[in-house]
């Protein structure tokens, strides 16, 4: 080895050495210096977690870094936090963290493992009026409850793209569950998304409101629909398919840094390729598809049955529950 590489794979193992034991904060991390740091604080980068999550093009617009300066601070950040491999135990013990928001029926908890699950998204899609924000009412207000009854003992974020928020349906499943309406109201967190690119800040700001308000259960009701009210046409679709991808990426990492849920609804278009069975498909292609851990078809059935299947997870078998909605929320028929 020459003296010049020996000198700088010294110097890197060195970087490497003081990042895992002097490191604390984004204003420790090489590079950043007291106004970047305000400015990426600005931007909702508060944390060594949220540096090292991010890409170097998030840090280069959020703060005016350079391409090598953010690259070298995500970097350092890993290493503060020994983000590399592990073994798989340690994956095994993580998942044991892993909670679980109760949909208000035993028959659809049982078929999704004991509920909405942290660290994760969840998409459940369908026609209008297939129940789709009656899923959020629900467990906006099951979250709320404690662990041995179905809930987390946290507090509800919701994103409201569509104005569909009505509180006086969350009053009445609180009133169903024994809770006081009121508090309740108060532990749900709304923030109407104008469009599309509003819906992605929100997102993307919601990290200090996580920490600071218990938030356990994040609600965007819907998905979607901003994303598709703008960007139309075919040769809009590989903007709209990237803006989408980077949005659930942020609702990623806040499930999975915080420990969690994340509850998406979705609307559907119809495939007229299909010419047998149900030709009703997600919005949103395999960047939804790819995004959602777990993803529930809706449906209405007969009189007043409802029908939740449950399309793909990567833990569990396919199948479906049957319930119903009622002014006291999602029951079991």
């Amino acid at each position: 080895m020459s003296a010049k590489k020996e000198e700088e794979t010294t110097k890197a193992d060195s970087e490497k050495t003081e990042a895992k034991g002097k490191i604390k904060s984004i204003t420790e991390l090489p590079g950043i210096g007291t106004q970047s740091a305000e400015k990426l604080i600005k931007a909702g980068y508060k944390t060594l977690e949220s540096i090292a999550v991010a890409s170097p093009a998030e840090l280069m617009e959020a703060a005016e870094l350079g391409e090598i300066t953010a690259a070298k601070a995500i970097n350092a950040a890993r290493e503060a936090l020994e983000m590399g491999y592990e073994t798989a135990d340690k994956i095994a013990q993580r998942r044991e963290s892993i909670g679980r928001v109760s949909t208000g029926s035993k028959e659809i908890d049982t078929l999704i493992a004991g509920g909405i699950e942290t660290q994760s998204i969840t998409e459940v899609y369908g026609k209008m009026a297939s129940g789709k924000t009656q899923w959020c009412f629900q467990t906006a207000v099951t979250v709320q409850l404690p662990k041995e009854k179905g809930g987390l003992n946290g507090n509800c974020l919701w994103i409201d793209s569509e104005n569909s928020f009505r509180p006086e349906r969350i009053i009445s499943i609180a009133k169903k569950l024994g809770l006081d309406p009121q508090k309740v109201l108060k532990n749900i967190y709304i923030a109407r998304a104008h469009n599309s690119d509003h819906q992605m800040l929100l997102a993307e700001k919601a990290g200090e409101i996580v920490k600071e308000k218990n938030i356990k259960l994040i609600i965007v009701d819907s998905l979607t629909a901003q994303f598709r009210a703008e960007f139309l046409g075919r040769g809009t679709l590989a903007d709209r398919q990237q803006k989408l991808n980077k949005h659930m990426h942020a609702l990623i990492r806040l499930a999975e840094m915080n420990n969690l849920a994340v509850l998406v609804t979705n609307q559907v278009m119809q495939r007229p390729d299909i010419l047998f069975g149900d030709p009703t498909a997600p919005i949103g292609g395999e960047i939804v598809g790819h995004n959602s851990k777990t993803r529930l078809y809706l449906r209405k059935a007969k009189e007043d049955k409802r029908v939740a299947k449950l399309v793909d997870s990567p833990s569990l078998p396919d199948g479906e529950a049957l319930y119903k909605i009622t002014p006291n929320g999602i029951e079991d028929i």
